[in-house]
């Protein structure tokens, strides 16, 4: 699982996960020492990085494909190197109300760790803080997508780096586009016809939504051009600087989203609390909700939408532009001042090289954040595959070079919408938050 989705089950169960601890195991030394003096000198031999993440190690025998792919990595660098990664864990439970990314903060911001798995607004926060390391110099970023650099850099530092790509797509099912005689639609204007048909037939709800995800619609439509168009670095520095506003990029998916809750495509009451997957999932694997949207990990799991017994495909928002993909960054920072930042630097290197992403890849079928790293996926996800692979389409849904954070704050906006407020007050959110980053930028503090 993606840490995007971590955070969020995170906050949807209190405990994810176990408190999880490294198990050291001391070496033998030579006879003729004296036995009191190994402990304490193989314990100052011992090279350790400690490791912060919402996830334990991965029992024997538990089924954690996701962690069980991390593990093989780290297996890579502690052999490699002769260091042990201890990991350090989140619990709802110790930490009560605080979210994973309030817990990261309070940890980057007082070395208590060496590395971090990072969601992208924490990055974005301590990158300019400064409480990242500049990852740059690392050999295995030469073989890095231009997708993470893009998302991942903050005033020209990249500060994490990520071991898969998330993509997020519209969830089909093309046997019910078929039984209607449509066609997967590509533009907004496509989408609502494809919608209306589906109701006229007797289908409610065509769109099964809840409040986690309903933002990729908005992202699809507002940063189709700004990705594609070949622009992107004047126009982020436009909105960094406030000469553009967000509110002009997400006034289109807003009015979007709108649209499809006045004409009851998407249930608006149900969706403001619904929780992803558990809440549209149901309906969508019993056919009775043709669409859904989901990130790409679900399609490999049998939890979720990895079994139907229908044809799913898999395929981007509709934008401007066509099916759209929406990809969200995370990835691993390294504290500027951490103890071991060395060896976590090297450690890094060993679990984002190739011949680690390759692993990983081939263990959980995802894009690989190498551009020299492939594997088959499941063919519902061909299509967003080949958009984001082949053809270089996609929007990023997380940029830790934009000053407003995206993801998080766009999904509360959204739930504003959904919770009943208008079009021109969800923007006057937007505009607010660009003010007090504006304000921030400026060394103003915000009033």
């Amino acid at each position: 699982m993606n840490i995007c989705c971590i955070r969020r089950t995170v906050r949807r169960w209190t405990a994810l996960c176990l408190a999880g601890a490294a198990v050291f195991t001391l070496a033998s030394c030579g006879s003729g020492e004296d036995p009191r003096n190994l402990i304490p000198e193989e314990r100052e031999a011992q090279r350790v990085v400690n490791l912060f993440s919402p996830m334990e190690k991965t029992d024997p025998g538990a089924e954690n494909v996701a962690r069980s792919a991390m593990d093989l990595t780290v297996a890579m660098a502690e052999e490699e190197l002769g260091v042990t990664l201890a990991y350090r864990t989140y619990t709802a439970e110790n930490y009560q109300d605080k979210t994973y990314d309030d817990v990261a903060l309070d940890r980057a911001r007082s070395n208590m760790d060496d590395l971090y798995l990072l969601n992208p607004d924490t990055i974005l926060t301590l990158g300019a803080e400064g409480k990242l390391m500049d990852l740059s110099g690392l050999e295995s970023v030469k073989n890095l997508r231009e997708i993470i650099r893009t998302a991942n850099t903050v005033d020209g530092k990249l500060l994490a780096i990520p071991q898969e790509v998330v993509a997020y797509g519209l969830f089909v099912n093309a046997d019910m586009f078929r039984r209607y005689g449509l066609e997967l639609p590509e533009t907004p204007e496509e989408f609502l016809e494809c919608c209306r048909v589906f109701q006229e037939n007797g289908i409610e709800t065509p769109v099964g939504a809840n409040r986690w995800w309903l933002e990729t619609f908005v992202f699809a439509q507002a940063y189709a051009d700004l990705y594609n168009g070949g622009n992107a670095e004047a126009e982020i520095a436009a909105l960094n600087s406030g000469e553009a506003r967000y509110s002009d990029y997400m006034r289109p998916g807003f009015e979007f989203l709108k649209e499809l809750m006045d004409r009851g495509y998407i249930d608006a009451e149900k969706a403001a609390v619904g929780e992803a997957i558990e809440a549209e999932g149901p309906d969508f694997l019993a056919q009775k909700t043709p669409i859904v949207m989901a990130y790409w990990g679900a399609a490999n799991t049998e939890t979720a939408y990895g079994g139907t017994d229908f044809e799913m495909q898999v395929i981007g928002f509709p934008s401007s532009l066509g099916q759209m993909p929406v990809v969200t960054i995370t990835g691993y920072g390294i504290g500027a001042e951490a103890e071991h930042r060395e060896d976590a630097a090297r450690v890094l290197d060993i679990i984002t090289s190739d011949e680690a992403l390759q692993l990983y890849a081939e263990n959980n079928r995802v894009i690989s954040p190498s551009k020299n790293v492939s594997v088959e996926c499941v063919p519902a996800l061909r299509p967003l595959q080949d958009r984001i692979i082949e053809d270089g389409i996609y929007v990023l849904g997380s940029n830790a070079g934009m000053a407003v954070e995206q993801w998080g704050n766009t999904c509360l906006i959204v739930r504003e919408l959904l919770e009943g407020a208008a079009v021109e007050a969800c923007m006057a959110s937007f505009d607010r938050l660009q003010d007090e980053a504006l304000l921030q930028l400026r060394g103003t503090p915000a009033s």
